[in-house]
């Protein structure tokens, strides 16, 4: 009789699986008890060590008491979860791991952990909160529209190669500390000289919507620019390449980014907005607007958009620039405009209803790990 691996094992292996998890089986319900029972702990942390584990400037955004019923939420749903499906003899090994977990984080104080009111800077910190509430607002609003109306049915959840782009979701949120202080040395040892005050005075007494249209509006000229120049100079495309390794889209597939190439963009694109002086409700709505529509235009989701599409970037639109078919070559750079690809000559689109046949880099040797994605710009020459 062929034994069994340790629970831990069976679990660690969990998550070097991909494809699809069939119903009936416990397994699928098994997952989100596991996946909500990981939050929990890593929110129960937060509570302790909010000085050290979250965003300052997140923080000011959400009040704790709504953390606290979104963490009771969490730990009560997952613990139902595990425990139906252990009693009915459903994946007991997965599902008695999430109710361990479960245990773990209310044994810590689970929604009830004293907050230390500490608002002190001046020390690092890790974006802990912003990764746990991006990911579970992020997967849930948009795994189930890719499941209700995927522009590739059958794709599922657990795609190949999830696992590194979800190591590069991680990273990203949980630099953000280092990456917005990097972000803001450069931009005002950069751009400080250009801040014209009477231009930045006309441009926030504009009408709210105007002032944000106009921001969007100039940071996708900015980010289009940008994006341009990682695909026609070499030594750029080292680091975009990564961007664009990826062979399968979803709404994950876009935090796949060198830190490299996140920080030029966002010191670029940022920058400008900080020169013209955009005001910070007009910012705080721009971050909001950027952050959504970049897990969209990635995501395997369609929608009628109708004439929209001629106007706004959506998912078939930059699916076409992830493509790796001829027609689709440094094509479709905008990130939230299309008109401004039609208006440079840069845009394509499928004919009818047509999708893109390949995704990927031509040369097709990313290393298939998040580390290495990180060295492959230095390590290899230019294509």
């Amino acid at each position: 009789m062929k034994e069994r691996a340790p629970v831990y094992r069976r679990v660690m292996d969990l998550f070097k699986q991909d494809g699809r998890i069939h119903p009936g089986t416990g397994m699928m319900s098994g997952v989100i008890a596991l996946f909500l029972a990981i939050l929990s702990v890593l929110g129960v942390l937060a509570f302790h060590f909010p000085a050290y584990l979250t965003t300052p400037e997140l923080r000011s955004f959400y009040s704790v008491e709504a953390m606290r019923t979104l963490l009771f939420s969490a730990l009560l749903v997952s613990g139902s979860i595990a425990l139906a499906n252990t009693v009915l003899g459903r994946q007991r090994w997965l599902n008695i791991s999430a109710f361990v977990l479960v245990c773990c984080a209310v044994a810590a104080g689970g929604s009830q952990v004293a907050v230390t009111a500490s608002n002190a800077g001046g020390h690092p910190y890790l974006g802990l909160d912003w990764f746990i509430l991006d990911l579970l607002a992020s997967s849930t609003v948009f795994i189930i529209f890719e499941k209700l109306t995927p522009l590739y049915p059958g794709q599922p959840v657990f795609r190949g190669e999830w696992q590194v782009d979800m190591k590069h979701f991680l990273f990203n949120h949980l630099s953000v500390g280092a990456v917005l202080l990097c972000i803001n040395f450069f931009i005002h040892r950069l751009f400080s000289w250009a801040a014209y005050e009477p231009l930045q005075q006309a441009i926030q007494s504009m009408p709210y919507l105007l002032e944000l249209f106009v921001a969007v509006l100039v940071a996708d000229l900015a980010q289009y620019a940008a994006h341009r120049i990682y695909h026609e100079v070499p030594f750029m495309w080292r680091f975009h390449a990564v961007h664009h390794s990826t062979r399968t889209l979803d709404w994950l597939a876009g935090s796949r980014l060198h830190i490299v190439e996140l920080l030029i963009t966002r010191v670029a694109v940022l920058g400008v907005l900080f020169v013209l002086g955009f005001s910070k409700a007009v910012l705080d709505a721009y971050i909001i607007i950027v952050g959504f529509q970049a897990v969209l235009i990635h995501s395997n989701v369609k929608l009628p958009w109708g004439w929209l599409r001629y106007i706004i970037v959506t998912p078939d639109f930059h699916h076409w620039h992830h493509s790796s078919d001829t027609e689709a070559i440094d094509k479709n750079y905008a990130a939230h405009f299309s008109f401004i690809d039609y208006l440079f000559g840069t845009a394509v689109r499928g004919v009818g209803n047509r999708l893109p046949q390949h995704y990927g880099i031509l040369d097709n040797d990313m290393p298939g790990t998040f580390l290495a994605q990180q060295a492959y710009p230095f390590a290899r020459k230019a294509k």
